[in-house]
């Protein structure tokens, strides 16, 4: 009798430990977007995308301007000095340099700016448009995660971070 009673308990406590939490992966979904540039981007612009992606790889570093280490708006500047091009060195100054265009209407070279805090609209990172395809627009950015970086609009996490494009050339 004790031993039944001992393997009831046993299969009643075994079976009371499933988990009433449900998980479920979160989905890394895409966005289309509309892009209606037809212009092919200037030498100039497609110098400035190659010379920003010879940074590609660099470890990111707060306030960084060289190989050793950069941050998003260090990427921008380094890369537009080169060419001659001087902009301002924070993402704060540099999203109210340009003019502003509407995303449909980006080529390479120009700037897209982002929120990435949570619950905020307030522009805090900065990307060079490197590739504009029907649906899709990359760009080179510094992450402070993974370094110098291209991403894409169409990832999720950047299609609803994104704030503004401006362009300066």
């Amino acid at each position: 009798m004790k031993q039944l009673l001992l393997i009831i308990l046993m299969v009643l406590s075994l079976s009371s430990c499933k988990s009433k939490k449900k998980y479920t992966a979160s989905k890394t979904s895409t966005k289309t977007i509309n892009v209606t540039t037809t212009n092919k981007p200037t030498k100039e612009a497609n110098a400035i995308v190659k010379y920003a992606k010879s940074f590609n790889g660099t470890r990111y570093k707060y306030g960084g301007t060289t190989k050793r280490g950069m941050d998003c708006s260090g990427l921008i500047y380094t890369s537009f000095k080169e060419h001659n091009i001087n902009l301002p060195r924070t993402t704060a100054h540099l999203k109210s340099t340009g003019s502003w265009i509407d995303i449909k209407e980006v080529n390479v070279g120009d700037l897209v700016f982002f929120a990435t805090k949570k619950n905020s609209r307030k522009v805090n990172h900065v990307g060079i448009v490197t590739n504009v395809r029907t649906g899709n627009i990359e760009f080179i950015h510094a992450s402070s995660s993974k370094g110098v970086m291209v991403s894409s609009l169409a990832e999720r996490y950047w299609y609803f971070a994104f704030v503004q494009a401006r362009r300066v050339l």
